[in-house]
């Protein structure tokens, strides 16, 4: 394997880094108190890749088992036990604990451990999953056809 052919062509760098401090406030709150913070989304990575921290309360949340065809998925643990399927089992995943699912892979996740856990998933190519996350919240009064529709659009299929 080689590097990738070059994307920046110029001689002395661009001063181009973003900083987002620890403190920042959640850019997307679910009524359960899970929170998303958008760290790097695939607008602001050129498409590269998106980075999320997902903050679970101890109340179980998480999707089902799905896969996605166009992006993998990666999980690496914070804090707390997160339980990641691995398409075969489940696996209680802990602290500096990472899975990687490539395009088709069947996973999911959930926190059942009763206590708060922290994650970051990490989507690549950088899909535009700010749009999934902020839409959850609207599936409820949706009928099944819009449902299917918005997983269809946000290439989340279900087992």
């Amino acid at each position: 394997m080689t590097y990738p052919p070059a994307r920046y062509k110029g001689d002395s760098g661009d001063i181009s880094a973003t900083y987002r401090p620890d403190g920042h406030a959640p850019e997307l709150t679910y009524r359960t108190g899970n929170t998303v913070h958008y760290l790097a989304t695939g607008t602001t990575t050129n498409g590269q890749f998106g980075l999320y921290r997902w903050e679970m309360g101890p109340a179980p949340s998480g999707p089902d088992p799905h896969f996605h065809r166009s992006i993998s998925e990666s999980f690496y643990i914070l804090t707390g036990t997160v339980r990641i399927y691995d398409g075969t089992r489940w696996i209680d995943c802990t602290p500096g604990d990472f899975v990687h699912v490539p395009e088709g892979g069947v996973h999911a996740f959930r926190n059942e451990s009763g206590q708060p856990a922290t994650m970051l998933l990490h989507f690549a190519p950088g899909a535009p999953r700010e749009g999934y996350f902020e839409g959850l919240v609207g599936l409820a009064g949706k009928t099944d056809e819009e449902k299917a529709a918005f997983f269809l659009e946000h290439d989340t299929f279900w087992l």
